[in-house]
């Protein structure tokens, strides 16, 4: 109860949630000045999240790969690597899961798990090489990061309009029905929304992550080296195995992201002129959730909400979809602006113990 407690008085425990309410507020402002009913797209947004099981399941859907890239990017982030190549490793991922789906043809129970392995793999090994560069030629892990994200995405189309897709058209065919990942029940359930097993093994992935991290030997030694590599070093560890360990776990979560794109979603691949953007979604989910696993799976909530939402707010508020980006923007800046709002609550919290402690003093006086 105490340990609770003390979490719950801390300032920093409150920032995400004040940062939401200020980037929502700010949303509001840009609504009314541009005349639109604020209380009127909100209720819309809600509405279009919760009003039906088929836009409940959609919203799961919308929340599932940013979930994924936001867990590959806390952890890395964790052990002091700033991992901005998500989106290189989901698009690996997607690419090799789908190829997989495609090309072999095997019973759905080695089918579908083998596509699945493929593409987590895919994504880990392209996450390890991050790693490598980093650890054994002094590579900057943004800038090849950043390099790669491109890379995989030009080497994605050429596999797709090389092997995959049909001459002139722009997607593949449907990947095998034996590869797919749906849930064709609960889908029924949620009256045709896409389920599939993405949601339940991301929220298995939560769980891993803090295990690996907070519960293990080796997640001890990996957030050694995020808080100080030079003193980790000092006490044995091995800090060039580390930054290739963590870009491999972080790797595999984002190679996971498009894997159920692909097996559980969409079930086919587009060649894409620029990638969805979910890594980079998957940085501010990161930032938003202090890099904790559950802090994470709650940013992926807001995230995947807002971006289904914006739909609602469009359609019967009347209130361009770019608002949310707006409201998502101002909860990154209040997030990544925690100076400012610890400057703002800071004297709160001091008023608050100063007097909990006087009525403590008072109390061990009469007794």
């Amino acid at each position: 109860m105490n340990k609770a407690a003390e979490i719950f008085n801390k300032p920093s425990t409150y920032i995400p949630f004040i940062a939401i309410v200020l980037g929502l507020l700010c949303g509001g402002i840009v609504m009314w000045i541009g005349g639109y009913n604020p209380f009127e797209a909100y209720g819309a947004l809600w509405k279009t999240v919760f009003g039906t099981k088929y836009d409940f399941g959609e919203t799961i859907v919308a929340i599932t790969p940013i979930l994924f890239t936001g867990l590959a990017v806390g952890f890395a982030f964790r052990a002091g690597i700033f991992n901005i190549g998500a989106d290189g490793q989901y698009i690996i991922g997607m690419t090799a899961a789908t190829f997989i789906g495609l090309k072999v043809h095997l019973p759905a129970f080695i089918h579908a798990p083998l596509a699945l392995i493929v593409g987590m793999l895919c994504g880990a090994l392209w996450g390890a090489l991050v790693g490598w560069l980093k650890a054994y030629r002094g590579v900057n892990e943004v800038i090849s990061a950043i390099m790669l994200n491109w890379i995989a995405l030009y080497l994605s189309n050429y596999i797709l309009r090389d092997f995959l897709v049909k001459k002139g058209e722009q997607k593949t065919p449907n990947i095998d029905e034996t590869a797919s990942l749906s849930i064709g029940w609960l889908k029924n359930f949620m009256e045709g929304a896409r389920m599939d097993w993405g949601i339940w093994i991301g929220l298995l992935c939560v769980v891993i992550f803090y295990v690996l991290l907070w519960r293990t030997k080796q997640g001890y030694e990996l957030r050694a080296v995020g808080h100080n590599a030079d003193a980790a070093k000092a006490a044995g560890i091995n800090i060039k195995a580390s930054f290739i360990k963590t870009m491999m776990i972080s790797g595999a979560f984002a190679g996971l992201g498009g894997v159920f794109s692909v097996l559980g979603v969409f079930h086919y691949q587009v060649v894409q002129a620029a990638s969805a953007g979910y890594g980079f979604d998957g940085i501010a989910v990161a930032l938003l959730g202090g890099n904790h696993p559950v802090g994470i799976l709650l940013g992926a909530i807001l995230f995947g909400g807002l971006t289904y939402g914006s739909a609602g707010m469009n359609f019967e508020a009347d209130v361009p979809s770019e608002i949310v980006r707006i409201v998502i923007g101002s909860i990154i800046f209040f997030v990544a602006s925690h100076g400012l709002i610890r400057t703002v609550i800071q004297p709160l919290f001091k008023k608050r113990k100063s007097r909990e402690r006087k009525g403590a003093d008072m109390n061990g006086n009469v007794g």
